[in-house]
This record gives C-alpha cells, sequence and structure tokens, in this order.
C-alpha cells in the first residue's frame, strides 16, 4: 500500500512539472510576468511553512527519538541549505525566475539575473528537484500523513513556478524546440526518479537516517523559500507585495494543517 503512495506521488509530480514546464513553449501565458511572481512569493511561504511547523519539528523527533546526537541533527539542517548555497555559488543555481524580463533597452531595465550557461542552470534545478523527492520519498516511509500531505504540497506549489521558469527560460536560450523540451523532462523527472529511489533505497534503513533525511530536505526548504523572494525585498517597490505574498503562503499552509487536525484526517504531533 504504502509502495503505490510512491509510485502514485511520483506520477503526480512528474505530471505537474510536465504540464508547468512545457506551457510556455505552446502558449503566451508566460507573458503574464505578474501571475508568476505571485506564485513564487506563495510557493516561498509556503515552503518556509512546511518547513517550519512540519518537516523540522517530525524530523527532529525521528531522529532525537533514535539517540541521534543533537549537533549531528542541527548538522542535517545546516548541511541542506549550504549544498543549495554551494550549488549556487558554482554555477548550478535554481532561481532564474526574473530571466523574462526584457532587456534594458525596451524598458529601462537590465536582467536581475542572467547566467552564462543555461546547461548549468538546468542541471542546478534539476538537482534541487533531486532534492524535493528526497523529502517526499522519506515523508512517505515515515507513514506520517500529515508529513507527507504537507511536503508534498510544498513540493507541487514550489514545482509549478519552478518549471514554468524552466521552460520560459529554456526558450529563450535554446535554438530549436526540441533542446527545450529535452530541458523540461529532465527537471521534470528528477523528481519522481528520486522519490522512488528514496522509498525502495532507505525503506530497509533505520528511523534515524530517516530523520537525518527529512531534516536534510527541511534545510534545503528553508534556502530556496529565502531566495526566491529576498530579491524582491530588498526593492522598496516590491517589498511589500513580497511580504503578502510570502505571509499569504505561510498563512495557506498554516490554514491546511489545521484542517487536517481538526477533521481528524491527519492529527498533528504523536
Amino acid at each position: 500500500m504504502v509502495g503505490s503512495n510512491a509510485l502514485l506521488l511520483a506520477g503526480v509530480t512528474l505530471a505537474i512539472g510536465l504540464g508547468a514546464g512545457l506551457l510556455p513553449l505552446w502558449t503566451k501565458v508566460s507573458e503574464k510576468e505578474g501571475l508568476l511572481k505571485w506564485m513564487t512569493g506563495l510557493a516561498a511561504g509556503v515552503l518556509l511553512a512546511s518547513a517550519l511547523l512540519v518537516a523540522l519539528p517530525e524530523g527532529f523527533e525521528i531522529a532525537m527519538s533514535n539517540g541521534i546526537n543533537e549537533l549531528l541533527v542541527g548538522g542535517a539542517i545546516l548541511a541542506g541549505f549550504l549544498t543549495m548555497l554551494l550549488l549556487e555559488c558554482f554555477g548550478f543555481g535554481h532561481d532564474i525566475h526574473e530571466e523574462h524580463h526584457d532587456h534594458e533597452e525596451d524598458h529601462g531595465h537590465d536582467h536581475v539575473h542572467h547566467p552564462s550557461n543555461a546547461n548549468s542552470i538546468v542541471v542546478g534545478l534539476s538537482i534541487h528537484a533531486l532534492t524535493d523527492g528526497l523529502a517526499i520519498g522519506a515523508a512517505v516511509l515515515t507513514e506520517s500523513l500529515v508529513l507527507t500531505i504537507s511536503v508534498l504540497l510544498a513540493v507541487l506549489v514550489h514545482k509549478v513556478p519552478a518549471a514554468f521558469s524552466v521552460g520560459l527560460f529554456s526558450m529563450h536560450e535554446r535554438a530549436e524546440r526540441s533542446a527545450s523540451i529535452r530541458d523540461v523532462m529532465m527537471f521534470s523527472i528528477a523528481t519522481p526518479i528520486m522519490i522512488l529511489v528514496t522509498f525502495y533505497m532507505l525503506g530497509d534503513v533505520s528511523e534515524q537516517f530517516l530523520g537525518l533525511a527529512i531534516l536534510f530536505a527541511g534545510g534545503t526548504f528553508l534556502y530556496v523559500a529565502t531566495v526566491d523572494v529576498l530579491p524582491e525585498v530588498h526593492h522598496a517597490a516590491t517589498g511589500k507585495t513580497a511580504m503578502i505574498q510570502v505571509v499569504s503562503g505561510a498563512l495557506i499552509m498554516v490554514a491546511l494543517l489545521w484542517i487536517l487536525d481538526a477533521t481528524g484526517i491527519a492529527a498533528l504531533g504523536h
């Protein structure tokens, strides 16, 4: 039964990634820049709330109940955060949400972030997608419904603007549409593959490693949630809007967790 859940979630993440990633290749929805910004801001809030309210507390409890040293527990969170930071520093970043901005000569402003190597950006995003799969796969193995739902929702809400950005970025950088489709496929398949790898590889390991895997994923959530909105927050013109977006996303997650707890579908805590 649990194995079928892993397969189902892998299929869902694949479908969402492909759908959102291929959309800008055939439609003009890419012109709606404001919508993409709102999706990114809301996703950051959902990721933040999912990490701080569920993933980190659950991972901490699992790890500590199995006798893991506190320093190692905190180290797993730090490792997740620093892994994303190092990837960014070495050119395998994930932040391309501003790639579709017009050039300075058209609208009086330059690109916010324009990577020099398209392949490294696609690889970086795909590596991050692998950490999403690790988070979902580990959550399924804990058999905690509230953890699985919150992690899945956080990943899916973030995956939509991320996949959309991959398709949009690739469409601008690649000479042929087939190359853009390849980029979207590479990004979209990473999460479902890692869900299944995590589920079947970690299925027989001790719960302490499962807890550490969830904490590591929580650290990546924290990094992405903050980095996605920091450029907007640091500008007076967009700071308040970014704040509203993040708070709204966090409140959505809080409301979902409250509903799950109040209805008895998935009780918080143990």
